[in-house]
Parts: C-alpha cells; sequence; structure tokens
C-alpha cells in the first residue's frame, strides 16, 4: 500500500503565497479586448480576459460570472498564448496546464483528442459548451485550433452541469465568434515535414444588426511516422443577429473534411523505450503499411445560440448543435513479437462508421438580492442523443521486419476477412436527459455556491459484434452535486474550499445477469486564488475517489466483473502569472500527484494506473520590448517536465521522464515601416532540442513523442 501524498514546506510556501487557476497573458500594452470592454492596461497591471460573444457562459458555471470568482479550479489558455506557441491542436494547446497530461498517444497520432485529468483518462471533449459526440469507437469530432479563441481546463468532477463525465475534469473549447469591429486576418505558414498552411479569419458588421465571421483553412503536411501524410480542409462560419434589443441569436456552422490523418498503429516497448537485440528504433518507424493505412472523417456541426433577456432579473439561453459525421478507417495492429525482436505479427483491420446527433442545452439564469445576498441562479435542462452505425472486419495480415520494413505488403483481396469471426455491423443509439440547479451567492466578501443535477442515462447496442449478435441495453439514473466556498479578501487572497461529484454510466452484466450501476466518483478541494496587480496566481490540492469500478469476479471466469473497484487521486497544482517588468512576463504550472489502485481483484491493487505522471513541471517566459531597437519583436521560451509514468496496469515498468524546450519569435513589420502595418511573421519550434520520449498503454502498444517540428507563418491583417 502506497503511503498518502505529502507536501514539502516549500510548496506550502508557495501555495500560500499563491493563487488563481485563471490563465492569462501578461501584456503590458493598451488593448482592446472582446465585444463589451475596452481596458487600459498600465506597466503595473495584467491583462483582464474578456471573452467573446454575448451567448458566451463560463465552463465552472455556465453563467457570465468571472471564473475567479468560483470555488473550483479552472485553467485557461487564451489567444494570445495559443498564437505565440504557433498552436495547431488541442494537444499542445494544454501542454503548459497544471493537472493534465496529453499526447497519451505520442506524436505521430493527431486524429483523436484524448487527454488524463488529474490521474482520469477523458475523451470527450466540449465546444462552446457542448459534448462533441463521440461513438467510443473511432468517430470523434475534432476542432481545429484555427477556430478556437480560448481554452477552458474545469478540474475535478463537472458532472453537476455536464452529466456524464470522467472525475478528473473536461476540456472546453470556446469558439472565435463574430465582432462587430472589421477584421480580416490572412496567414500563411511552412513549416517542417513539408507543412503548408493557409487559413483566414474575417469578422465584422454586416449592418447595424447583424455582425458575422468566418474561419476557413487548408493544410497539409507529412506525417511524423514513414509513409504517412495529413490533410485537413476546414470551414466555420457564424452570424451574431440582433433580433432586438433583448434578443440575440448567433448561427454557427463547423464543417471539416480529413482525408488523411496520420497512423495510430503502435510499437512494441522493445526498441522505443527499451533496449532491443537489434538496437533502437528510430521516432519515424512504422509498423503499419502504406497500402492499409487509411482514416477519412467528415464531420458537420450546424447550431445556434438564442440569447433573451426576459426581464431585469432572468435571462434564457438555449444552446443548440446537431452532428452528423462519418470515418473510414483501414489499419492494423500486432499481436506479437517474434522472438528475434524484430519480426512484429499483425492483423489488418477496417471500420466504417457513420453517426448522427443532437445536443440542447437550456438555461435560465437569473440575479436577485434577498436580503444581504445577490443570488445567482441558474436553472437548466439539457438533452443529447447519438445513433451511430458501425462496421468492422478483421483479418491476418502479413507480419513485419521492423529493422528493415517493407511498407507495401498487404493487398486487400488477400485478406481473409470472413475466416476471422470478427465481422461486426451494429448500432449504438445513447440518450441523456438531465435537470440541474445552481446558486451561487455573494454574502459581503463570501461567495457559496450549490448545485445539484438529476440524469437519465440510456443506451443501446444492437446488431452484429466480432460474430456474434449484441442486444445490450443500459437503464441509469443518477443525482450528482457540489457545494462550495470561497472568501475574498482586500489583499486579492480567496481561500475555497468545495465538494463535487461525478459519475459515468457502466455498460454490460454481472455473471448473475444483474446489470451494473453507474460508477461514481467524490471530490474534495482547498486552495488559494489570488490576483493582485502584475500577479495571477493559484494553489489548489484535493483528492478524488472513483467507485463502483468494474474488476474482476474472484467467483466467476476470467471474463466476469463485478462492481467493487476503487481509485484515489489525490494531488496538488500551482500556477503562478507575473509581469516581472514592463517586458517580461512568466507563466508556469506544478503538478504533484499520487494515483492508486485502493481496491481491485485482478492483481493491480496497490497500483497506478498507466499515462499518470508523478510530477509535471511547465514555465512559459515571454519577453516583449516596448522600446528600444528591439521594440515590435516578442521572445518566448518554455520547458515542460513530465515525470515518469507506469509502462502499464501491471506496473511493471516505467516509462521514462522527460524534458522538452519550445520556442517562439514574432515581429511586428510596422516597426520597420508604417507601409507593413498589420503585417507580422513568426516562428515557432517545438522540441527544439529534438528529445526523444515516448508514452505507452502496455508493453506491446508504445509511441514516439512529438519530434522536432518548427512552423514559419507570415500574417496580414486589415
Amino acid at each position: 500500500m502506497k503511503t498518502a501524498l505529502s507536501f514539502p514546506p516549500t510548496l506550502l510556501a508557495l501555495a500560500i503565497t499563491s493563487a488563481s487557476t485563471y490563465s492569462l497573458a501578461a501584456n503590458m500594452t493598451d488593448s482592446t479586448i472582446g465585444t463589451d470592454k475596452a481596458i487600459s492596461l498600465n506597466e503595473d497591471q495584467l491583462s483582464t480576459l474578456e471573452v467573446k460573444g454575448q451567448t458566451y457562459r463560463n465552463t465552472a458555471t455556465k453563467t457570465q460570472l468571472d471564473p475567479e470568482e468560483t470555488p473550483q479550479a479552472i485553467s485557461i489558455i487564451d489567444a494570445d498564448s495559443l498564437e505565440q506557441r504557433g498552436i495547431e491542436t488541442v494537444a499542445e494547446a494544454v501542454r503548459y496546464s497544471s493537472g493534465i497530461n496529453t499526447e497519451l498517444r505520442g506524436g505521430a497520432v493527431t486524429r483523436l483528442d484524448l487527454f488524463n485529468i488529474r490521474g482520469f483518462q477523458n475523451d470527450k471533449a466540449y465546444y462552446d459548451g457542448l459534448q462533441l459526440l463521440y461513438n467510443d469507437w473511432n468517430l470523434q469530432p475534432q476542432i481545429d485550433m484555427a477556430a478556437v479563441e480560448q481554452i477552458e481546463v474545469f478540474k475535478g468532477p463537472t458532472s453537476t452541469l455536464y452529466g456524464a463525465m470522467p472525475p478528473g475534469g473536461m476540456v472546453n473549447l470556446i469558439s472565435k465568434a463574430p465582432q462587430s469591429t472589421d477584421q480580416s486576418i490572412v496567414e500563411v505558414a511552412l513549416g517542417s515535414d513539408k507543412k503548408r498552411d493557409v487559413s483566414i479569419d474575417s469578422t465584422g458588421a454586416l449592418n447595424e444588426r447583424m455582425n458575422y465571421r468566418v474561419v476557413a483553412l487548408i493544410r497539409e503536411k507529412e506525417g511524423q511516422a514513414v509513409t504517412s501524410d495529413e490533410k485537413r480542409i476546414m470551414i466555420a462560419p457564424s452570424l451574431d443577429l440582433k433580433i432586438s434589443g433583448d434578443t440575440q441569436l448567433n448561427l454557427n456552422m463547423y464543417y471539416q473534411q480529413d482525408p488523411s490523418m496520420g497512423v495510430y498503429s503502435a510499437l512494441p516497448s522493445k526498441g522505443t523505450v527499451y533496449d532491443n537485440i537489434n538496437g533502437k528504433l528510430s521516432s519515424d518507424s512504422y509498423a503499419g503499411d502504406a497500402n492499409w493505412e487509411t482514416y477519412d472523417r467528415d464531420v458537420l456541426l450546424l447550431g445556434y445560440k438564442l440569447d433573451h433577456t426576459i426581464n431585469n432579473t432572468w435571462r434564457f439561453l438555449q444552446n443548440t448543435r446537431f452532428t452528423t459525421a462519418k470515418a473510414a478507417q483501414e489499419n492494423t495492429y500486432s499481436t506479437s513479437l517474434d522472438s528475434d525482436e524484430r519480426t512484429l505479427n499483425r492483423r489488418a483491420y477496417l471500420t466504417d462508421e457513420a453517426s448522427t446527433g443532437l445536443n440542447v442545452d437550456n438555461q435560465f439564469s437569473g440575479v436577485f438580492d434577498i436580503g444581504n445576498t445577490e443570488h445567482n441562479v441558474l436553472v437548466g435542462v439539457d438533452y443529447l442523443t447519438l445513433t451511430s452505425d458501425i462496421e468492422y472486419e478483421d483479418a491476418i495480415a502479413p507480419s513485419i521486419d521492423l529493422y528493415n520494413p517493407n511498407h507495401q505488403q498487404i493487398v486487400k483481396s488477400n485478406l481473409d476477412f470472413a475466416a476471422s469471426g470478427y465481422s461486426s455491423d451494429f448500432t449504438i443509439e445513447k440518450e441523456q436527459l438531465g435537470l440541474y440547479l445552481q446558486d451561487q451567492i455573494r454574502f459581503d466578501q463570501w461567495v457559496f455556491i450549490a448545485g445539484g443535477r438529476y440524469d437519465s442515462f440510456k443506451a443501446t447496442e444492437k446488431g452484429l459484434k466480432y460474430g456474434s449478435k449484441t442486444n445490450t441495453k443500459v437503464d441509469q439514473s443518477q443525482f450528482s452535486g457540489r457545494i462550495g466556498a470561497l472568501y475574498e479578501f482586500d489583499n486579492g487572497i480567496a481561500p475555497f474550499v468545495s465538494y463535487a461529484q461525478s459519475f459515468e454510466p457502466i455498460t454490460g452484466a454481472d455473471r448473475n445477469g444483474n446489470t451494473f450501476d453507474t460508477s461514481t466518483a467524490d471530490q474534495w478541494e482547498a486552495g488559494l486564488k489570488y490576483k493582485r496587480h502584475n500577479v495571477i496566481a493559484s494553489a489548489t490540492a484535493f483528492e478524488i475517489v472513483k467507485s463502483n469500478v468494474l474488476t474482476r469476479d474472484p467467483n466467476g471466469s476470467a471474463y466476469d466483473k463485478i462492481q467493487v473497484g476503487e481509485v484515489r487521486s489525490q494531488g496538488i497544482e500551482l500556477e503562478l502569472q507575473q509581469a516581472i517588468t514592463r517586458d517580461v512576463s512568466i507563466k508556469t504550472a506544478y503538478t504533484r500527484q499520487d494515483v492508486e489502485v485502493t481496491k481491485d481483484n485482478s492483481g493491480i491493487q496497490g497500483n497506478t494506473p498507466i499515462w499518470v505522471p508523478e510530477q509535471q513541471l511547465n514555465t512559459w517566459i515571454t519577453y516583449a520590448p516596448q522600446q528600444g531597437a528591439l521594440a515590435g519583436a516578442s521572445f518566448g521560451a518554455g520547458a515542460r517536465y513530465v515525470g515518469q509514468m507506469q509502462l502499464n496496469a501491471a506496473n511493471s515498468n516505467t516509462v521514462p521522464s522527460f524534458t522538452l524546450v519550445d520556442l517562439s519569435i514574432g515581429y511586428d513589420l510596422a516597426m520597420l515601416s508604417p507601409q507593413w502595418k498589420g503585417a507580422s511573421v513568426k516562428l515557432a519550434v517545438s522540441n527544439a532540442l529534438d528529445e526523444t520520449y515516448y508514452s505507452c498503454y502496455d508493453e506491446s502498444n508504445c509511441w514516439f513523442g512529438d519530434q522536432r517540428s518548427f512552423e514559419v507563418s507570415a500574417r496580414y491583417a486589415f
């Protein structure tokens, strides 16, 4: 049994002097941000985040209240940070946030967004507060960062507002919204792996009642693995229509076509993480086949947000999105590595998937006083449904010599899918209905929050799956709650404490035919938030216990499960942002966590789950001189440390820690001549020292991390 996590005195001292999970850029020049407020900054102030669009609601409360008033941790990555680091994927964007580990399948796999937050895996991303509907197979909508204004990482259980979710937290992507000020940006980028990227972002007023925005992108590049490539076309138009003084309608569309999205297959730990008698594999090694490596995805999202002010007290927001998506995949996976440690045995498979779905979130919010207290009440009803048709085939494929690979071996006509017995053609249907209530109360310098939610979750799976008929049903309901308190001292320090719950539906039944209950989790969290002059910081300590986890039934076969497992995660997170001088600012985040399987019948009790580093430390420094010969230039440098992780669930070995360095240089060409007003250039380098690092699911499935990559971009705003 592992000992409880202890906090060194130095970390406690830093925690007492730090506070706020609110991730802001230290911009020391006058700027106008958002649609409603122009904020003048002097050299003693950090910029204040103003999120775009009247229909925006912050992730932590689903209200327009400031996130720092919420007694639960949330990290925000704003537009300046995303732009400076040359972010292309969501996984890259959250690298410098505390409590989250990303790129779990290495650098070559970019087709899905997968995170580990506070020790728990999460593949459910959100876009403008609505879940991107995922069929739990291979079809997951993925939003390109060109369409994203900022990212909000809400830590800990979030089921009180969002329903079924893993307990570690969630990632919410905030879209670029229409603005009333006319501006268009054209950007061209070239980079490593023969990257070519052209994007446009145009916004402005069509008339007094209508604002528009159009974001579009075309990108091509070679994938990290040999023979692979990545292609994407995206367009995201939106329109704000002021129907009346009390009513605004936002219409939005997001369409993305990914004709090719690199590779997905893994490599064995021998030759990657660990020694192989034949030597180490290179970081562009590939265990698949160029004739059988396809991932073609189309996603269309159509939505609207209707915001109506009912009276001086109440407002109504309806956020709705229709989703249709499809994906065709051809891929391989390994079955074993021969004793020569170079011959990898493989199977080839294909999937053909199509999904349609609908999200609706209805929110009534009201602000009113009762005596000396101000109440911000939220009442909501949300609903989501997803139907997904899935076809799957599987066959024996030729083996591959990893050290002298032939990537042209697979011929489709030679694959005997019928002999495998794995043929599948089935339909998944999901439905979730939730009713929630929240009250955020201000009394003097106190902020209290209390919320509860009731969910009904249903799911079915019907058809032919792996050669056998399937007809499974899930019909579960769950109540989730949250309470918290925060006190705002006059000196900027705000201590807080909170308790929150989450749940996840569990499919299947035990050996007696009894269906499983939902898996639940509880979190206690306490910390400090601080916002004063040129410092924004936070310190948070938490403990999450997840119950009703499936584990082996000791009285049944190896495939029988019972619900007595438990996982405990506890740790601390520190975030600090400070404008050291007028020209220099720093952001740093530290995470220390201890995650343990505390109850289990399959031999892993006391172990740490995979993809959970014990420590993470990230620091980004920005130098943007306002005067002198370098005025107009900006320099950024970051270092990120990720501690060692377990190789597999059995904890038989570890994946080494790694430290990576990122760089960024930008220049405003208007400083050379007024004729160049609006033009700028930028160089962004990821993993500048070309460090080799890894991520593993088990000893048979490992992936190389990102190689060194660079991007040179030119932007013109007019």
